[in-house]
């Protein structure tokens, strides 16, 4: 049997350790609750601290951006707790042992434990490519069968689960939580235990199969264990399940209640209470995890006698014409796709450019404008760092706490995560930034004047950084100034750009202080034509991409 895997220390968030104490503006903290369906204040469970647990990948194929956008969505999450100056626990599962990546596994001629490590690593890349923080504990399904197993028990020894047995009174491997003796079922999606459906049971339903209207789900395929008839009730589901007869013998586990592997809600409970232990604070995941997913952990946590999440959180799709992207439904974009005509920096942002509970509707206009805020945020930065004489060191950038930020960014970060808000204030500082830049050499008091810049550019990198998306951190400064795609100012190819166009600047400077405006302007209109923006600023000229 495997052992259960003691708990490792990943990583301690930068954030966490550099805020001394909560931040006043905590106090104002909203989030949305899917089970109370309302928005409320945030109030932890330890003083201090937060706790969050985000279902991960089932690792059977290559990450897609729907998968990434949730990562991204729960990583500002987490980076919003942090610059509020809670310490963070973040768990982070990876399913690695599924049917699907049994099936795949066998059809490729791989084993399934191969199958799944290759394709875990593929997300530690794509997380690590678009700025996701590693989590506090990334905990694998193998290395918690005793974990699962003794949580069985309990909900079975609680009279809340039963074991299947053959016709000699043999344990068959099968068990089946019993919904029926759980009368808090269907709380968390608000769905009753009875086959009348409600006005809420129908707006669920058309999301997926409920309590209510079991049925096809064509985003969380029924798990065949579940349409077994050896089920006491429709609505009872596997806590563990006997192996098929192509499963590999590594991929089936000896328990007193039969030989098999664990169903697809178990793990998640049980590593969930083995890493935050009892109440935690947050648990999150993509809305398709809803139903019945976390409707059946809910269940079968509490069922076993722990508390469960106090609070459950869902990001929203990432959707190509209404519809959601998934490689089931053949719409489904690849993070080496994307990243191979855009920069990982570009990507993050479009992907974290809504509200987490907001649909983002993904399309090259998505992208173009995600483009278009590079170009904005860089060149304020470039700008304000040459007239400041230098950028401000990163730790300056983490120190910062949630109450020196502009009040604007702190309002809309407090109400639920409002990224799109967030955004606009970042932005609204970057206009006063350029204002201040415009005018710095009409001032006479230029040193005072230096400082007001320094003030906006250290606040415009604390609120992007909050966001995940400072271009002078970690990772868009190995990557270059944008990541990924080739596209960042450290890059071979920038920086030969770079010294082809600072020699026609020079050139055009000649120009001007020689009086031949022809030639200056012809210098202009060149580099115009080749893609180039050119801006006169006090300390002389800049260029961009346009």
């Amino acid at each position: 049997m495997t052992n259960t895997q003691e708990p490792q220390n990943i990583n301690i968030s930068s954030v966490a350790t550099a805020v001394d104490a909560v931040a006043s503006a905590a106090a104002d903290l909203k989030l949305y609750d899917t089970a109370s369906h309302a928005v409320s204040n945030f109030t932890p469970i330890k003083p201090g601290q937060v706790g969050m647990y985000v279902c991960g990948a089932t690792v059977q194929s290559s990450p897609h951006i729907g998968h990434i956008r949730a990562a991204v969505a729960f990583d500002v999450v987490r980076r919003w707790f942090e610059r509020l100056g809670y310490k963070v626990t973040f768990v982070r599962n990876v399913t690695d042992i599924d049917d699907k990546i049994l099936d795949k596994a066998a059809a490729a001629g791989q084993q399934w434990w191969e199958r799944a490590y290759i394709y875990e690593r593929e997300f530690t890349e794509a997380y690590n490519t678009l700025g996701v923080e590693p989590p506090t504990y990334e905990p694998r399904a193998t290395g918690h069968m005793i974990d699962m197993i003794d949580l069985i028990k309990q909900i079975i020894d609680n009279g809340h689960g039963y074991v299947v047995t053959d016709e000699n009174g043999n344990p068959t491997g099968n068990v089946y939580f019993d919904v029926a003796s759980w009368p808090h079922y269907g709380e968390l999606t608000h769905q009753k235990q009875t086959a009348v459906a409600d006005t809420a049971s129908e707006v669920a339903d058309a999301m997926g199969p409920s309590v209510d209207n079991a049925g096809n789900d064509k985003y969380n395929p029924v798990d065949p264990a579940d349409m077994s008839e050896d089920k006491h009730d429709p609505r009872d589901f596997a806590l563990w399940k006997a192996p098929k007869d192509s499963d590999p013998l590594d991929a089936r586990w000896n328990t007193p209640f039969g030989t098999g592997r664990p169903g697809w809600h178990i793990e998640c409970s049980a590593m969930s209470h083995r890493y935050l232990k009892d109440m935690f604070d947050i648990h999150g995941g993509g809305l398709d995890l809803r139903f019945p997913h976390h409707e059946n952990e809910m269940a079968q946590t509490r069922a076993a006698g722990y508390d469960s999440a106090a609070r459950w959180m869902h990001s929203a799709w990432v959707t190509a014409k209404g519809e959601k992207m998934s490689k089931s439904l053949g719409n489904g974009l690849s993070v080496p796709t994307v990243l191979a005509e855009n920069s990982a920096w570009v990507v993050r942002y479009a992907l974290g450019s809504v509200q987490y509970r907001s649909m983002l509707e993904w399309s090259d206009q998505t992208l173009t404008e995600a483009q278009s805020a590079y170009d904005r945020v860089s060149n304020f930065i470039e700008r304000a760092g040459a007239a400041v004489g230098g950028q401000p060191p990163r730790e300056e950038i983490v120190s910062i706490s949630a109450d020196a930020l502009p009040a604007d960014f702190v309002a809309a970060m407090n109400d639920d995560i409002n990224v799109s808000g967030a955004s606009a204030a970042i932005f609204t500082a970057i206009r006063s930034g350029n204002t201040l830049l415009s005018k710095l050499a009409d001032r006479v008091d230029s040193d005072v004047a230096k400082d007001e810049v320094r003030a906006v550019l250290v606040n415009v990198r604390a609120m992007l950084d909050t966001l995940g998306l400072d271009p002078l951190a970690e990772p868009w400064v190995s990557e270059g100034a944008a990541g990924g795609a080739g596209a960042g100012a450290d890059s071979a190819e920038h920086t030969a750009l770079d010294r082809l166009v600072s020699e026609q600047l020079e050139e055009r400077t000649e120009a001007r202080k020689a009086k031949d405006f022809a030639r200056a302007d012809a210098i202009r209109d060149a580099l115009g034509a080749a893609g180039i923006t050119i801006e006169d600023t006090p300390q002389g000229p800049t260029w961009t991409l346009k």
